[in-house]
């Protein structure tokens, strides 16, 4: 990823649309040159109108005045659209590039990442990107320019007083850079606590009959508590110095107005200022000092937006691990459905100490049926996340029809399978959705067949509004057994060539796993099929059996071969068949 700087990043994501910014740029220009005449207006309706007593001359100074607010209004208006339109597309934009980029990311960053943080960089984060484009990068920017015009116009007003402002301007400045650097270090840190609340939040919800089951609510209540009064007190801070940047700068303006009025005061007594001068003056000093006070509030804005595009550019570095090479090897079409793993050494970065296969070879013919057994964490659900190059090996090679893994491209050879996974993933949408997932194309009759094939087309047609029910967040509202059997409905629909079952059936009661057994015989017939599993009794019909004990196939054959040779099979046949 090429961005560091937080703000080039702003700048790459405002450059599609400079016809916006510059339409903005106007407006704001118009707006604030009608808010400096104003200034102008007034000084002539006092001079020309009040004090020389000449009604048309009032007449015709207040029908300028009225003008200039007229375009003010509209220029304001312009201005206000573009710039909160820029904010919402900056914001859309953003979102959409951290979620790609995440999309990208293999899961071994996730292994590490926690959900809520990233959740809240995705939500909040962007969120403090918009306040900024959208308002206050606008309020800076006119209040800016009505500071250098206001300026500009108090020299052309009394260069005496001008000065006198330009001394007090350095007092106003001080405190906006001693403060400055601190509120952003706050607002970061004030980010980071609300990212922690959030991963709170997501795994209390997602984990509740958990916490519930184990009466963890006091402990919970109490966790949540004090990050809630950590992520106060770092809000506290930050409010605390904002306040006061706030305050020192309003005093130190007031207070120089205050004395530019006393000493303009006596020019006019004295006569060498008129009346609509003073009044003009005091019009421009307010302006620049209202102008001053804003962009000091604004600051702080721009600041914990600083922080909240660094948390972002932190996540859109993160490089994708797997990537496509240059040159991708196509695999062959149609597929074979071939495997071959030769003496692959892998670990995962979560645990590099311990080796999770080791020079593990094995290789499994078009329409062959392997099961892969023995004890948990022996590497068997390893072979799977190679196999779909979740992660690449450190030795070794997994070849796919002949092809290299690292050679293809990462989409093309995860076209090729599909997985049916112990914990069957249903997300939140419809019965149809959940099944057409790997492809979203599919019409509603190819949906129903696959459901039929797999078991699962009666109790949908039970459910309240059969295929287009909604079955909420993680498939809640249907039994495990029901989920698994929507799983392999996906599998089967999806049509791929090599079928991946990790203890598809572990979690079943006996008849749930018979009506799945009942389906994955369906998703079998010709396909290449890998299958892990802890329950002897699902694949004792497999083709051949490997058994896999620290990452190495330890024995290899049907189940009465490795009955008789192998003392790890036969240990665990003897505990569970018998």
């Amino acid at each position: 990823m090429a961005t560091h700087s937080p703000w080039r990043l702003l700048r790459e994501l405002l450059r599609p649309y400079h016809g916006r910014i510059a339409l903005a740029g106007i407006a704001l220009l118009v707006a604030a040159g009608s808010m400096l005449l104003v200034g102008q207006g007034l000084r002539a309706v006092i001079d020309r109108g009040f004090v020389a007593s000449d009604p048309a001359l009032l007449d015709r100074a207040l029908l300028g005045l009225f003008g200039l607010i007229a375009v003010m209004a509209v220029a304001t208006y312009g201005r206000f659209y573009m710039v909160s339109w820029l904010g919402e597309r900056i914001t859309a934009d953003l979102r959409r590039r951290v979620y790609d980029h995440l999309l990208a990311l293999p899961p071994s960053f996730f292994e590490e990442a926690r959900t809520g943080e990233v959740l809240s960089r995705l939500t909040n984060d962007t969120a403090q990107i918009e306040t900024v484009v959208g308002s206050s990068a606008s309020m800076a920017l006119r209040n800016a320019l009505m500071l250098v015009g206001g300026l500009i116009m108090l020299l052309l007003t009394s260069i005496k007083l001008t000065l006198l402002v330009l001394v007090c301007v350095p007092l106003v400045l001080t405190p906006i850079l001693l403060f400055g650097r601190r509120v952003r270090r706050l607002a970061r840190a004030s980010q980071d606590r609300i990212a922690e609340l959030g991963i709170t939040i997501d795994e209390t919800i997602h984990e509740i009959r958990t916490v519930q089951a184990y009466v963890h609510e006091d402990a919970d209540r109490a966790l949540f508590a004090g990050r809630v009064e950590n992520s106060f007190d770092t809000a506290r801070q930050r409010i605390s110095t904002r306040a006061t940047l706030i305050v020192a700068v309003m005093v130190l303006v007031f207070g120089a107005v205050a004395l530019i009025l006393w000493v303009g005061g006596h020019d006019v007594l004295a006569g060498r200022l008129s009346a609509g001068q003073l009044s003009a003056f005091v019009f421009y000093a307010v302006v620049v000092a209202g102008a001053v006070a804003t962009i000091s509030e604004v600051i702080g804005d721009v600041q914990r937006a600083g922080g909240a595009l660094e948390r972002l550019i932190e996540l859109l570095a993160t490089p994708a691990a797997i990537t496509a090479p240059p040159q991708p090897q196509p695999l062959p079409q149609p597929s074979r459905g071939d495997i071959r793993f030769e003496a692959v050494d892998f670990r995962y970065p979560s645990r590099p100490q311990q080796k999770a296969l080791d020079g593990f070879s094995l290789e499994i013919g078009r329409g062959e049926k392997v099961a892969l057994v023995g004890p948990s964490g022996a590497g068997k659900s390893t072979v799977f996340q190679l196999l779909l190059r979740f992660y690449d090996p450190e030795r070794g090679t997994v070849w796919v029809d002949g092809v290299d893994a690292r050679m293809a491209d990462p989409a093309a050879l995860r076209r090729q399978m599909a997985l049916v996974s112990q914990e069957a993933v249903i997300f939140a949408a419809s019965v149809l959705d959940n099944v057409r997932y790997g492809r979203p194309e599919t019409s509603e009759a190819a949906v129903r067949a696959a459901c039929v094939a797999a078991y699962a087309d009666e109790f949908v047609n039970q459910l309240p509004e059969g295929y287009l029910t909604h079955l909420g967040e993680r498939g809640v509202r249907l039994s495990g057994g029901q989920r698994q059997r929507i799983a392999i409905a996906r599998a089967i629909l999806a049509d791929r060539p090599i079928l991946l079952l990790d203890e598809a059936t572990s979690a079943l009661d006996t008849h749930s796993e018979r009506m799945v057994q009942m389906a994955l015989e369906r998703l079998m017939e010709h396909r290449t099929t890998l299958i892990v599993a802890h329950r002897l009794s699902t694949v004792q019909h497999a083709d051949r059996i490997a058994v896999v004990e620290a990452g190495r196939i330890v024995g290899l054959g049907s189940h009465e071969t490795l009955l008789r040779d192998s003392p790890l099979y036969r240990q665990l046949a003897t505990a569970q068949l018998h």
